[in-house]
């Protein structure tokens, strides 16, 4: 059985494993001293404190796990900068019906910022312009209805 890659850009990738380390080298230590030092308070029963950093370090625990299978499961790809067909890190520039102009760049889940023009793979739109190429329309079944768009760009630096 063969582990199921997920694609993410190499700024999406460092940006997962920089929150890692952190978690790692600054969180967990700092959690680690809180809960000694609310023991050092005495009753652990009645402690607000140990209470609170032992939920801490739980929340800490897990994400660590979470990012540790995420980083395993990368599959860094660098964005092409040419060419006129749309793949996975493509930058896109699409005119809607009503002429507007759209720029959106196709990264990975845990990377997609909508309102920064970095969508999913995974979303109705992304799914839709894979593999097109430059002249081509699409319609895509987006959440605010069917939608229209012509691409007029890929592939350019963001």
């Amino acid at each position: 059985m063969s582990i199921q890659r997920t694609p993410m850009t190499r700024p999406g990738f460092e940006k997962l494993r920089d929150e890692h380390d952190r978690l790692k080298r600054v969180e967990r230590p700092a959690i680690t001293r809180a809960i000694a030092e609310a023991r050092a308070h005495g009753d652990l029963s009645e402690n607000a404190e140990y209470h609170a950093a032992r939920e801490k370090q739980a929340f800490v625990e897990a994400r660590i796990a979470e990012l540790e299978s995420k980083l395993g499961a990368a599959e860094v790809i660098d964005p092409p900068t040419q060419g006129d067909r749309v793949t996975f890190g493509s930058t896109v520039l699409l005119e809607g019906a009503d002429g507007k102009e759209y720029r959106y760049q196709i990264v990975g889940s845990d990377e997609a910022t909508p309102s920064d023009g970095r969508i999913s793979i995974l979303s109705p739109l992304a799914r839709t312009l894979i593999g097109k190429k430059v002249g081509d329309s699409v319609t895509a079944q987006l959440p605010g209805g069917v939608k229209t768009f012509e691409i007029r760009g890929a592939n350019f630096p963001r």
